[in-house]
């Protein structure tokens, strides 16, 4: 069964850090591209970070210098490093396999002022 689970949001205070977890079926884990999307509350879905099989890797412009998303392939799982966090960050992050167009939960980021 394919799957997508994403962990490690949670409440953090404006410039702390969090890092979210992907964790992916190996089918899913093997699409082309992974990326880190985020809905802000009463906005649209929007595209963090994406990263390719290759390693390589994209941003938005909100987030360039702050976030860092990864891989470890032995472990079938895609990292997003946030730091400097800022209160505009807070959104429900998805995790998505663009080949299989596959979305994952959600996890929460609240980043209080």
């Amino acid at each position: 069964q394919a799957q997508l689970v994403e962990s490690g949001g949670g409440l953090v205070q404006a410039g702390g850090s969090l890092r979210l977890s992907c964790a992916a079926s190996g089918s899913i884990f093997s699409s082309n591209v992974l990326a880190w999307y985020r809905q802000p509350p009463g906005k649209q879905r929007e595209l963090v970070a994406s990263i390719t099989t290759g390693g390589t890797t994209t941003y938005a412009d909100p987030v360039k210098g702050r976030f860092t998303i990864s891989r470890d392939n032995a472990k079938n799982t895609v990292y997003l490093q946030m730091n400097s966090l800022k209160p505009e960050d807070t959104a429900v992050y998805y995790c998505y396999a663009h080949q299989f167009r596959y979305w994952g939960q959600g996890t929460q980021v609240t980043v209080s002022s």
